[in-house]
């Protein structure tokens, strides 16, 4: 399988909150866990809600916070509850960037 993905992807559990307005138009907080992440995004697992592509979200952890767009959603049943693929908005900080790998400047530089 061809993976399209500029990052390498850490796998490890982060408990995070996340918050912002669901496929109803409802708001919503929760915690919520990322997974397989980079430092442009991550699948985060365990949400109560219907995301859908393009909804904006906020993820916390810890002090850092930051803005991310939904690129996919699912059910997943089960413990999962549904998973989304999020990927972060330009500017915005990483909120697990302390446990993966330093970029490199030019990839600060864009954003990636």
């Amino acid at each position: 399988m061809n993976d399209r993905r500029q990052e390498h992807r850490k796998q490890i559990e982060i408990p995070v909150r996340i918050w912002g307005i669901d496929a109803a138009g409802s708001r919503y907080s929760q915690q919520a866990i990322a997974r397989n992440i980079s430092h442009g995004g991550a699948l985060i697992s365990g949400i109560e809600m219907n995301l859908r592509p393009g909804d904006l979200i906020g993820i916390q952890r810890g002090e850092t916070s930051g803005r991310y767009r939904v690129v996919w959603s699912r059910d997943s049943g089960g413990l999962n509850k549904n998973l989304a693929a999020v990927q972060k908005m330009v500017g915005s900080d990483c909120p697990w960037e302390e446990v993966l790998p330093v970029r490199p400047a030019s990839a600060k530089a864009t954003g990636a």
